[in-house]
Order: C-alpha cells, then sequence, then structure tokens
C-alpha cells in the first residue's frame, strides 16, 4: 500500500461517543483536519479528494461527526450536545491520534468550529480554511431567491431520502456546470445505507445550540487562513466569502469559479493547490 493511500476507517471513543475516522498518507507529514458541513459525513470528503491532498505530502484526517456515518447516533430531534461539543470532538480526534496541531479545513455551517478552535484552541490550530462559510453578520444578502429546497422525505423510505438530499444538492450547487448528478446520487446511495440512523441525520445538526467562542470573533483569529468560495453559491452568496477574508486578519480569498455551495471535482486540482500553498511548512 502506497503512503497516501487510505489507512482504513477505525472508531475513535472521544468524549463518550463513538466517532468513525479514516486517515490518508504518512503521519509524519503536516495534519490536515476536513470537518464536513452540518449532516454531511466523511463522505462528503470524497476519498479520492483526500488521496489528492495526501500525495502531496500532508496527512489527512476525514471523519463523521455525530449523528452522520457510522459514528454514534442520538434520536431525531433530540441531540443530548451542543455546537460546542462537536467542535470539541475535532481536538479529540487530534489526541486520539497524537496531533498536536492541526491545519482544520470546515465547510459551511463547521465554519463556526473553525472560529471556536481559531479563536479559543490557537495552540491546537496551525492554520484555518473556511469553505463556503460566511460570518453570519445581518448586513450579508440572504440566500438566492432562485435555492428552491425540496420537500422534507419520509425517512422511513430510502428511496425518498436519497432523492431528497441529491435534489438538496444539486440546489445548492446553483446552477453550477460542474453538478455531477450521477455521481452525487452514488455518494448520497452509499451515505444513506452506510449510517446508523439517517433519520438522526436529516435533522439534528439543526436543532443544536449554536455557541460563541469565548476569547473573541473572527478578528482575533491569529492563524494562517485560507478562504475558498464559490461565485455560484446560492445559500451563500460569494459576498460571505469577501466578508469573512475581510474580517480576519491577514486572510487570503480564492473563488472557485463555477462552483455552488459544494467542491467540484473539476475544481480539485486548484483548491489542492492552494491547500498545499497555505499548509506548507509547518511539522509536527
Amino acid at each position: 500500500m502506497t503512503s497516501h493511500q487510505s489507512h482504513g476507517e477505525r472508531l475513535l471513543d472521544v468524549d463518550g461517543a463513538e466517532l468513525c475516522v479514516e486517515t490518508f498518507g504518512d503521519r509524519a507529514d503536516p495534519a490536515i483536519v476536513l470537518i464536513a458541513g452540518s449532516a454531511a459525513s466523511m463522505l462528503w470528503w470524497d476519498a479520492e479528494l483526500c488521496e489528492r491532498i495526501a500525495v502531496r505530502g500532508r496527512f489527512v484526517v476525514r471523519y463523521d461527526h455525530r449523528d452522520t456515518g457510522r459514528s454514534t447516533c442520538y434520536p431525531p430531534g433530540r441531540p443530548p450536545y451542543s455546537f460546542t461539543d462537536l467542535t470539541r470532538d475535532v481536538l479529540g480526534i487530534q489526541d486520539a491520534l497524537g496531533i498536536e496541531r492541526a491545519h482544520v479545513v470546515c465547510q459551511s455551517m463547521f465554519g463556526g468550529a473553525g472560529l471556536i478552535l481559531g479563536v479559543d484552541h490557537p495552540d491546537r490550530v496551525a492554520s484555518l480554511t473556511f469553505v463556503s462559510s460566511s460570518t453570519g453578520a445581518d448586513d450579508l444578502p440572504p440566500p438566492s431567491s432562485d435555492l428552491a429546497m425540496p420537500a422534507e422525505p419520509d425517512a422511513s423510505d430510502a428511496a425518498a431520502v436519497v432523492a431528497y438530499v441529491v435534489a438538496g444538492a444539486k440546489a445548492y450547487a446553483g446552477g453550477s456546470p460542474y453538478f455531477d448528478e450521477s455521481a452525487i446520487r452514488a455518494l448520497v446511495e452509499r451515505d444513506v445505507a452506510r449510517a446508523r440512523n439517517y433519520a438522526s441525520t436529516l435533522v439534528n445538526h439543526f436543532v443544536i445550540e449554536v455557541d460563541e467562542p469565548v476569547r473573541g470573533g473572527f478578528g482575533d483569529i491569529a492563524a494562517p487562513t485560507l478562504v475558498v468560495h464559490g461565485d455560484h453559491d446560492p445559500l451563500l452568496p460569494l459576498p460571505h466569502g469577501r466578508a469573512l477574508r475581510d474580517a480576519i486578519p491577514g486572510a487570503e480569498l480564492l473563488v472557485l469559479e463555477g462552483a455552488g455551495h459544494d467542491l467540484p471535482k473539476a475544481l480539485w486540482d486548484d483548491f489542492v493547490s492552494a491547500l498545499v500553498r497555505h499548509t506548507r511548512g509547518v511539522r509536527p
């Protein structure tokens, strides 16, 4: 097995929860922890994408949030954790894998985890990358008027659930020319089949308490920061990415032309090259 391939999935005991984690690459290389968006398991960080990053000299970690994939699930609508608890899961994974400081890449709603880690736990963060995220400021534009989300499905009907998630992904792509419906459908089918309880996946991240960092805001982030945002994003239009760049001292912005609220495969090379440059030179 070459060094950039997967080391396989394993379950880690983190703060009383079982979290499914998969790593790629050489453990001696700088570590990159990928935090997926809300209701997204590790599969939404595609294995091929992880391998492309790992072969460029990075130790890549992806994992299932609580209530996604093979990680611990709780009853639908009754998650006993807060947003800060989900953020601490990242630190627990780092501890379990012996990673003192990691380059953290956080997507969408879990940009909030990057904020908490960067402000409250700066000693554990080598750099931050925010993908399709926002400061959440009130003066930023709302979602596009063209963003039409499908009606929620019967969670017991797997086919209906798959159709719902695929339709949502298509809506979030914002008319991107790179949206690949057949590839997304295959991913979603795997995701639904793999989950402990997809009914919990559909709702639990959206009903938790969203905490704020205790030591400040985006302006208090000292870690080198990269912001990545698609110019077709209908959920968080591009001004959200620009606002995030402007709010964090020294942050840089990579605009992915043709991307929506996602990371389409056609643009992986641009993303990987930027991420490798951003994380260069910091070793364990």
